[in-house]
């Protein structure tokens, strides 16, 4: 189950659970008695809510970033995603890289070349549209504590989303400790965001941003483990490719890296 305001939940219903599935309001009913009223439905019910498309911008020849205004307050954690409900029905998820005081939702979209949603997006430019927003899910995202555990992002493609809000949370809420954040991609042609993660890395002295290439460096897992031998004591955030994201989790953990401090949001591709 899962309370709309985790706060309310009692401590023993949740015992056992990882610190983000905590905080997203995730408890076993089977353990729950509380002491006070719970608002609580299923995992994946979420009420949808109304939001206006107010930017479109390209990042490179094959992502799209999308921002959104929402109707009304809407609770979120740098990291996760949302999924967008065209007026048609047509449902896509995207992870988010904004920060939820900046007040807009920004989304980076992989612009296929039958992609419905993708496609309407890109060539119809649809800004001052109202479409619904359901949500937010998904594990990545950074919970304050622990501000000198070191930090390790890695992700894939529009897997940069996800991993550029957790690194923009954890120097917004002071985190102390390095933060390596590792994008990949095919060629140098999938990389986008070069400037911005340049001038975050320049004005925060514990992030180091490391783009690499499967042509230059490798598959992302060896070059990653390749530069990071031991993970023993780290943070771990996963995104991208579910291959990979399996693959990568696995690896972290035999480097070192504990179960429940390793948080992966696989992308799983829509048919179209």
């Amino acid at each position: 189950m899962r309370a709309t305001e985790p706060a309310t939940v009692p401590a023993p219903a949740q015992a056992g659970l990882k610190d983000t599935w905590k905080a997203a309001g995730y408890f076993l009913a089977c353990q729950c008695r509380p002491d006070t009223d719970i608002v609580a439905g299923p995992v994946g019910h979420d009420t949808r809510l109304a939001a206006v498309i107010t930017e479109l911008t390209r990042l490179s020849d094959s992502v799209l970033r999308v921002q959104l205004t929402p109707a009304d307050r809407f609770e979120y954690h740098a990291g996760q995603f949302v999924t967008i409900f065209r007026a048609d029905g047509l449902a896509r998820s995207y992870s988010v890289a904004s920060l939820p005081a900046e007040g807009t939702l920004e989304l980076h979209v992989r612009v296929l070349p039958n992609g419905r949603m993708s496609r309407w997006l890109a060539d119809e430019s649809p800004i001052g549209v109202e479409v619904q927003i359901q949500g937010p899910a998904g594990e990545c995202f950074y919970l304050s504590g622990r501000e000198d555990q070191p930090l390790l992002l890695a992700g894939t493609g529009t897997g940069l989303a996800p991993l550029l809000g957790v690194a923009r949370d954890a120097l917004h809420q002071g985190h102390r400790a390095p933060i390596h954040l590792v994008h990949g991609a095919a060629n140098r042609h999938g990389l986008y965001h070069q400037d911005l993660l340049a001038g975050l890395s320049a004005n925060h002295g514990n992030l180091n941003v490391w783009q690499t290439t499967l042509e230059a460096d490798g598959p992302l897992d060896k070059a990653v483990l390749g530069r990071f031998p031991s993970l023993t004591g780290y943070r771990v955030f996963l995104c991208g490719d579910p291959t990979l994201v399996q693959l990568l989790r696995k690896r972290a953990y035999l480097a070192g890296a504990m179960l429940d401090d390793i948080h992966a949001d696989a992308f799983l591709p829509s048919a179209s």
